[in-house]
């Protein structure tokens, strides 16, 4: 990896899906000593929504463009997604009966910008960082300033009229 690289370390949470939920992110920058923490909770979303959100905050947190990023991540929807192209052909259909649409086209926005690989790590597996991501994410969800996921409220209540 180069000067220019971070690496990007996500995960996401819900304490029933739907329920509340968070998201936890490390960015690691390449050779420096430089590493950020983030995460937020909200009252009621999904662990899809809080796993991908995790990847596009963290992308968003990056200042400059044409960042080469390493994106390691638990969630095989997130990773599955982008690695076999299933998020373009979404994209190319308009999201036609896919889940979580507001959230892919604002991952693409932002993926788009930088150079990004994703890298499936196992769960709960010991992974330092996958697991301060998973502490970060469930206390996150824990909390108490808990913010509304408006998007997926919105979607929840056109289905229930």
């Amino acid at each position: 990896m180069k000067a220019n690289s971070v690496y990007l370390y996500t995960d996401g949470s819900s304490l029933g899906n739907p329920g509340p939920g968070g998201y936890g992110l490390i960015l690691d920058w390449v050779g420096k000593s430089y590493k950020k923490e983030f995460s937020q909770g909200f009252l009621r979303t999904t662990n899809n929504r809080m796993e991908l959100l995790a990847v596009i905050v963290g992308l968003e947190k990056l200042k400059k463009e044409s960042m080469e990023v390493v994106v390691y991540s638990d969630s095989k929807y997130v990773v599955d997604a982008v690695e076999k192209k299933w998020v373009f052909k979404w994209e190319k259909t308009n999201y036609k009966d896919k889940k979580n649409s507001d959230l892919w086209k604002r991952f693409l926005i932002v993926y788009r910008k930088h150079k990004v690989h994703f890298q499936w790590i196992k769960g709960h597996n010991q992974h330092p960082q996958n697991e301060r991501c998973d502490v970060l994410a469930v206390n996150a969800a824990k909390g108490k300033n808990l913010i509304p996921d408006t998007a997926f409220e919105k979607i929840e209540q056109s289905q229930t009229k």
